[in-house]
């Protein structure tokens, strides 16, 4: 399991990142990617980060962990929780602590 920081998402702001939901590829657009406030605690691997993906589907997906494929960063599981909808579609946002 590949332990992902913000540099790894970052480099691919406004691709397309596709979920495996019910057997179809879906398409989400990450929008935004920025760290965490957080206070260094010893052994921590990482820095907090948010993810932020648009998804321009009718339907809201419920918050659980999804199979994620993306060209360069390849497939992994990635929680995603609904946090706001506009226009466009859906906001999902993923936290990595």
């Amino acid at each position: 399991m590949q332990l992902f920081r913000l540099d790894h998402f970052a480099a691919h702001l406004n691709e397309t990142f596709r979920v495996d939901i019910e057997h179809e590829k879906v398409p989400f657009v990450l929008v935004e990617a920025r760290p965490l406030p957080s206070k260094p605690i010893a052994g921590m691997m990482r820095e907090p980060f948010s993810l932020l993906f648009r998804n321009e589907a009718a339907i809201l997906f419920p918050q659980r962990t999804y199979g994620m494929k993306h060209d360069v960063l390849g497939e992994f599981g990635i929680f995603l929780v609904p946090i706001a909808r506009d226009r466009e579609g859906f906001i999902y946002q993923a936290v990595f602590n």
